[in-house]
């Protein structure tokens, strides 16, 4: 008499029926960040989602990067009061250890040769002896220089990631923003109309 084949366990089909349920969260989860990415990193990063665009600045004071110095003047920090006086600024977020702010870099420099563009640095999460060598190496573009040192200024500018710049016109009203480094066609396309359209009122 020939033997019976084995019955396959009670479990073995309800297993089968679980285990796409259970990959599921993981197939979801990676569609979301695909998206993500394609948000932060597709076409035009300015066109990123920024509350700020129109208000004021946030209420914040920052102190100097300790050693800085310019013609052997300390360099200063800065604080809310420092872009509300008349003069347009950009405020850009960089620090010594973000590849693509010492790719930026260049352009600052060229952008402070400009007597008429005013340039304030935010050094995020950074170490101090780090930031000031990037700045001995690479030149210093900035007129003052505030550490935030656990980044709670940057996000309360509604700050995405290093390098980030703002716009933000005399009376400390933030005005445009460009997210990731710029480039020299970025700057004659996006930063020199904005830092105009803020001179004249324009926004």
């Amino acid at each position: 008499m020939a033997a019976e084949a084995p019955k396959p366990h009670g479990d073995e089909p309800r297993k089968r029926r679980v285990l796409p349920l259970a990959v599921l969260p993981v197939i979801l989860f990676a569609l979301l960040a695909i998206v993500m990415m394609m948000r932060l990193f597709g076409g035009d990063p300015s066109k990123l989602p920024s509350p700020l665009i129109g208000k004021a600045v946030p209420d914040f004071a920052l102190p100097g990067l300790a050693g800085l110095q310019a013609e052997g003047i300390p360099v200063p920090g800065f604080s809310t009061s420092d872009l509300a006086k008349g003069d347009v600024t950009l405020v850009n977020v960089w620090a010594s250890w973000c590849v693509p702010c010492r790719q930026e870099h260049p352009i600052l420099m060229q952008l402070a040769t400009d007597p008429n563009v005013k340039i304030l640095g935010i050094n995020y999460k950074d170490n101090a002896e780090n930031a000031r060598r990037f700045l001995g190496l690479l030149g210093n573009p900035f007129r003052a220089v505030g550490i935030d040192p656990e980044g709670k200024t940057a996000v309360e500018w509604g700050f995405y990631g290093v390098p980030e710049t703002f716009v933000v016109n005399g009376k400390g009203i933030i005005t445009y923003k460009w997210i990731g480094p710029m480039t020299a066609d970025i700057v004659q396309q996006n930063i020199l109309p904005a830092i105009t359209a803020a001179r004249a009122g324009r926004n």
